[in-house]
């Protein structure tokens, strides 16, 4: 009989929580109604929605009204960089070149068409934007920075409690791309005092398709998807209700269970990159391996190989899903520039290892070997 598979690309979409998709159900099927509907229907939709909003404002510490539903963390995050210049006036973006393609290609294009100056800060040695010169800074014209919590490929966190307030007191607008640490983290938004921060709700085994951005309530909204007065006239369109009820439910599983499966995760993590190190003396750890890095990836690059260019099909043969790089180009074969901004060896091929409470010890130890199989 063969072997289950393995997955460890939960940096790109965990699997949904059956718990989830049991709650999400009804509003598939029974509670089918349009929440803009004023009948019995809609009136059902419109509830759960609001009841879900209200949830997950509560265990991010903030109001419901700062909640507003997106399709996901990439357009919440084009929505807060689109909107600082449109509605807020940003006539500066400061982000870095090891951001999410989702804030750079949007960076690019408002720089492109003339709407912004755009400015990428330096990263250090394990990945991290330069961050400190920032609070010494003067800002003349209306600046917004946008810099994410956590790295999607390397796992390295930037110290949001120490810039953001810092930030926020010199009238800059900051905004954050919390994909992966929102619902793996105990995280206060109003303490943070961010501006802006964009989650998914699949990095933590909620479903596809459906996100949120918070924006603080002193911040002025800019509609940006026009045509309907959904989301208090700020997203036009049906909202996604069987998905915005989902994810509430993903977060409220995630925060009631984050201190045990932090370290369940954690020993897995520890575990498979002791693993490594000794199956592979000549590996090195990307971005900051130390215990201030995420605790869900492992971004590993190994040594010099002939079967590089088809590492990651040989690995998926043998059953182990992995990534190369970044959810969205985890099936590509075109280079991470996470990687390449760090100056790694273009000879060594680098896997993200990304890690859920649905994985196991035997995860681990099947991984280890399917990896001397095929590196050796």
């Amino acid at each position: 009989m063969a072997q289950s598979r393995i997955y460890l690309d939960n940096a790109a979409t965990t699997p949904l929580d059956l718990a989830v998709l049991e709650v999400m159900m009804p509003f598939l099927t029974t509670y089918y109604g349009n929440p803009s509907s004023i009948h019995f229907a809609g009136r059902e939709a419109r509830a759960a929605i609001e009841r879900a909003r209200k949830s997950m404002a509560a265990l991010l510490h903030v109001s419901p009204s700062e909640i507003y539903f997106t399709s996901g963390g990439t357009e919440s995050d084009n929505m807060a960089l689109r909107m600082a210049v449109a509605g807020m006036g940003v006539k500066k973006l400061i982000t870095s070149s090891v951001e999410h393609h989702a804030v750079l290609h949007t960076a690019l294009d408002l720089a492109t068409e003339g709407k912004v100056i755009l400015e990428k800060l330096p990263i250090d040695a394990h990945g991290r934007p330069m961050w400190e010169d920032l609070t010494e800074r003067e800002y003349p014209e209306k600046t917004l920075v946008s810099l994410m919590h956590a790295n999607n490929e390397l796992g390295t966190m930037l110290p949001l409690k120490k810039l953001a307030p810092v930030l926020k007191e010199k009238g800059v607008i900051f905004h954050s791309d919390m994909v992966q640490t929102i619902a793996h983290l105990d995280l206060n938004l109003t303490e943070l005092e961010v501006g802006m921060a964009s989650a998914s709700a699949h990095k933590f085994h909620g479903p596809k398709g459906v996100g949120f951005l918070y924006v603080h309530p002193d911040l002025p909204m800019h509609a940006m998807v026009t045509g309907g007065a959904q989301e208090r006239n700020f997203r036009a369109g049906t909202e996604n209700v069987a998905g915005i009820v989902g994810m509430a439910c993903a977060l409220e599983i995630a925060c009631a269970n984050m201190q045990a499966d932090r370290k369940h995760i954690e020993g897995l993590k520890a575990a498979l990159r002791k693993g490594i190190l000794e199956a592979f003396p000549e590996a090195t750890i990307n971005g900051d391996d130390s215990e201030k890095a995420l605790y869900t990836i492992l971004n590993v690059s190994f040594p010099p190989s002939d079967k590089m260019e088809m590492l990651l099909f040989g690995l998926d043969i043998e059953g182990l899903a992995v990534s190369g790089g970044s959810a969205c180009t985890s099936g590509s074969l075109k280079g991470s520039h996470v990687l390449e901004a760090l100056d790694v060896a273009a000879d060594r091929p680098s896997i993200r290892f990304s890690f859920s409470r649905m994985n196991t010890e035997e995860d681990v130890l099947r991984t280890l070997d399917i990896l001397r199989r095929v590196l050796v």
